[in-house]
């Protein structure tokens, strides 16, 4: 399929993408290989920077419905987010990848607070940003977060990385005669409630024109071979 020439992504993972074979936390093998792939691309030329989830150690929305009140929920997720983006810049800077975390909840401690114009100056200099803490407001999902930040930095897309090989329109796994879109509009996503990312997601994303490839993160190398038009992907445009 043919893309166009990306120079700075924003690569969405989720939390569950970290747990591998497991039922909750980290994989440090399926964790070693995603950052493998993403020492790849930024060998490759890319600037990119990572938003993660927290749903492998924390999900505000389902630990909520234990009677814990939404907005406190959700910030024990972002904090989930923190661990994760801290694992991951461990891993990229043991692979000689130069990394800087940033969280929207400040931590100074471990992480540099969000400051937008050091984030872009940091990709400008070789180094991969690592999003910590989603928007840092309760009621939105690491995936607003990532539209956000990629609007905030101009990133040229926006590359989801999920446990299929691109956008369906009902889940193969449970549907075997779902069919798979090569390309598909923001509009027939939002109309058909496709579970690729929430509403508002997609919404800032078309608004700001950031395309969002979606492929499977489970594949080596299948990341730079997205951008490079290859492999099988869904673009979201």
């Amino acid at each position: 399929m043919m893309v166009k020439k990306y120079n700075r992504i924003l690569l969405k993972l989720s939390g569950e993408a970290l747990m591998g074979a497991q039922k909750f936390g980290q994989d440090p093998e399926t964790i070693s290989r995603i950052c493998s792939d993403i020492k790849e691309v930024r060998e490759a030329g890319y600037e990119i920077c990572v938003v993660v989830g927290g749903g492998n150690i924390c999900r505000g929305a389902e630990i909520s419905k234990m009677g814990i009140e939404r907005a406190s929920a959700d910030y024990m997720g972002m904090l989930g987010t923190v661990i994760n983006a801290l694992a991951i810049q461990s891993i990229l800077e043991s692979m000689g990848v130069y990394t800087r975390v940033q969280s929207a909840i400040p931590m100074t401690t471990i992480c540099e607070p969000l400051i937008r114009r050091r984030a872009i100056r940091h990709m400008e200099k070789g180094r991969v940003v690592i999003f910590a803490s989603g928007t840092g407001n309760p009621y939105f999902t690491t995936d607003s977060g990532a539209a956000l930040r990629a609007a905030e930095m101009h990133c040229d897309a926006i590359i989801k990385g999920t446990q299929i090989d691109g956008v369906y329109s009902a889940d193969p796994k449970l549907d075997k005669s779902a069919t798979r879109y090569d390309r598909i509009s923001y509009k027939d996503v939002i109309n058909n409630d496709l579970a690729v990312m929430d509403i508002a997601a997609i919404t800032l994303a078309r608004e700001n024109k950031i395309p969002i490839l979606v492929f499977n993160l489970h594949e080596k190398g299948a990341l730079l071979e997205v951008l490079k038009g290859k492999g099988t992907f869904t673009i979201i445009e």
